[in-house]
Formats: C-alpha cells, sequence, structure tokens
C-alpha cells in the first residue's frame, strides 16, 4: 500500500471535531482553492524557495510554517485542506534545505532565523502565525526572539531547550558514516530516534511512518546526503536555544504525548522559558505527531491561529498554563 494511502487512514470524521468558523463540514474551504505559488529569493547570495497558498478572506494573520530538517516545503501539503481557507499558508525551504541552495555549517541559526525575516519582508507580510517544528522550533524561536514585532502567535512542536545528549552523540557518528556512504545504517538508527520504542504506548500509523522516515533518509542523493551532514555540523556548532526573551504573544507548545526524543517534560520546559503559554501533548503520537494524526493537528493549528479554544479537544491532553509570568504571580502569591 502507498506510503500516502497509508497516512490518509484513520483520520477522525469531519462530524466528529468541532468546526473552525470559515471551514466547511469536511474540513476544507467553503469555496474554491486558493492559487498557489512559488518563489524563488536570494539573501546574502543563497537562493530558497517559499510556497504560497492564497486564500481570498483571510480569517487570521498569515500562518507561516517551519518545519524539521528532514522536511520541505511540500512537507505540510496535506495540511493545507484546514489551514487554507483560513488565510495564507507559507511554507519554506530556508537555505541548506530542502531544494534551497547548499549551506556551509559557519552560517547557524541566527542566519536562518534572518532569512526568515527576509522571507516576509519580500512577501510584504507584516505579521505571521508562526508554526515550527522540531528543527524549525529552533529557527522560529529565535526569530521570535530577534524580530518579536513579526510575531502575532507562536506554536512550538517537538521542541526542546537542549538537543538530547544521546542524539548530540549520534551526529558525531553520523557525519563519519555518511562520509563512507552508509546511508541505510544512518536511515535505521534515525528512524529509531523519532520514533517511539515498542512498548512506549499505541502511536498512531507507527509502522508506516518508520518506514516513511526510513525510505526519506536511505534514498537521499548525493546532495542531499551532503546538506544532511552539514546540518549535522551545524547543530554541533551552534547554539540550538539562547535565553533571550521572547515576545508576549499568544504561545502554544505542542508535543507527542510518547514522543521520546523531545519528551513532554521537555516541552514544558519550553513553556515556561516563554511569558505565558499553553502546553499539550497530542494522543497517541510521538514526535512525528503532524504527520501521525494529519487531520487532528491541522486542526489544532487551525484552531490556535483563530483563537478558538483547546479545552476538551477529543484528541489531545488539557492545556496546561506555563511561563515566566506564571510563575511571577505565583511567587508574588506566596511572598511573605
Amino acid at each position: 500500500m502507498p506510503i500516502d494511502t497509508v497516512l490518509a487512514q484513520e483520520q477522525t470524521p469531519p462530524d466528529a471535531r468541532p468546526r473552525i468558523p470559515g471551514q466547511a463540514a469536511d474540513g476544507g474551504s467553503p469555496g474554491t482553492d486558493g492559487p498557489v505559488e512559488e518563489r524563488d529569493l536570494t539573501f546574502d547570495g543563497f537562493r530558497y524557495t517559499c510556497r504560497i497558498t492564497h486564500h481570498g478572506e483571510p480569517l487570521t494573520e498569515p500562518m507561516l510554517v517551519l518545519g524539521g530538517s528532514s522536511q520541505d516545503r511540500h512537507s505540510w501539503v496535506r495540511h493545507e485542506k484546514w489551514l487554507a481557507p483560513l488565510g495564507q499558508v507559507i511554507t519554506v525551504d530556508l537555505p541548506g534545505y530542502g531544494t534551497a541552495d547548499f549551506l556551509p555549517a559557519h552560517y547557524g541559526i541566527d542566519f536562518l532565523a534572518a532569512t526568515v525575516r527576509h522571507l516576509l519582508t519580500e512577501l510584504g507580510v507584516p505579521r505571521v502565525n508562526l508554526i515550527a517544528a522540531c528543527y524549525g522550533g529552533a529557527v522560529g524561536m529565535r526569530f521570535a526572539q530577534h524580530y518579536p514585532d513579526l510575531v502575532a502567535r507562536l506554536m512550538l512542536v517537538g521542541m526542546t531547550t537542549r538537543i538530547p545528549a544521546d542524539y548530540a552523540v549520534a551526529m558525531e557518528r553520523w557525519a563519519v558514516m555518511i562520509d563512507r556512504g552508509e546511508t541505510e545504517t544512518i536511515a535505521r538508527e534515525l528512524a529509531d530516534h523519532f520514533m517511539s520504542p515498542p512498548g512506549t504506548g499505541r502511536v498512531r500509523k507507527h509502522a508506516a511512518v518508520s518506514r516513511l522516515v526510513y525510505q526519506q533518509i536511505a534514498g537521499q542523493t548525493p546532495e542531499q546526503l551532503s546538506k544532511s551532514a552539514e546540518h549535522n555540523t551545524r547543530l554541533m556548532r551552534h547554539e540550538w536555544y539562547r535565553p533571550e526573551p521572547v515576545p508576549a504573544v499568544p504561545s502554544l507548545v505542542v508535543t507527542g504525548e510518547h514522543d521520546t526524543l523531545c519528551t513532554p517534560g521537555m516541552g514544558r520546559e519550553v513553556a515556561a522559558t516563554l511569558p505565558e503559554a499553553r502546553f499539550l501533548t497530542v494522543d497517541e503520537t510521538d514526535h512525528l505527531a503532524p504527520v501521525e494524526r494529519i487531520a487532528e493537528f491541522s486542526d489544532l493549528m487551525a484552531r490556535f491561529c483563530t483563537d478558538q479554544p483547546l479545552d476538551e479537544l477529543p484528541y489531545s491532553s488539557r492545556p496546561e498554563t506555563l511561563g515566566t509570568a506564571i510563575a511571577a504571580d505565583h511567587c508574588a502569591g506566596t511572598a511573605p
């Protein structure tokens, strides 16, 4: 069975989910689909490509999605069915990723955050709903810290304030293995890191998504392998997280219920660094929650970006409220 067919199965029926204003009953657009545009842009000499799905009457600010290092601007196409009726959806291959130019490792997360700022300037977008997952979460956090006026809402997915120690050790080993051409071994190890191990808990489409991850990595071209190796070097050379101020905008931190790479505990730590944020887990998912429950995760993104309630959702835990402002209020309330 093709992987796309597997990923399309077992989604929550449309009538089982609360409807977002502006969406049709099936979660799609009440009218015709908006046009899709792709643009090549250049920042500091490096070409990169964005994908823009337009909508005539937006209900919220444009939604900018920054995916993980193994994703590209097309990885969120399935989610557009739920997001595009709400407004403009922007995805991007930043320099060093997807089909964009190769980016030497001495360019770090600050540079990628600046590239995102360049993207919005070129598109004439004043503010965005920023949805940032995994490695995109590190870029998204830095972007919010450096360009706070451009962020209307901030959603961080599978994000942590530190690279897990075992993953850091594995990256050094993978760098040697890439030089040796041992891609199948790397693919197996990466799939094991991204997916929760057997016995952790039920994860939707676990076997299918694991195969997808393996096939994607094992099938990389020499150019893609070169970018992957440079990405690993970039991770080891630059700060993943920097404790700088973050804008006090509506914020949501999300992890999979059974995420063993960026655990729920790590997600709570991220939420606690923000001025005020809600934190929740998506049921029956691990680190790849956006792929394992596409419809539900899309519904969550749509709800957050339109200020809809997140309580009592049938596919997630009840939100917890965390953050520096909450901690300060608590301390003030307990002071003698």
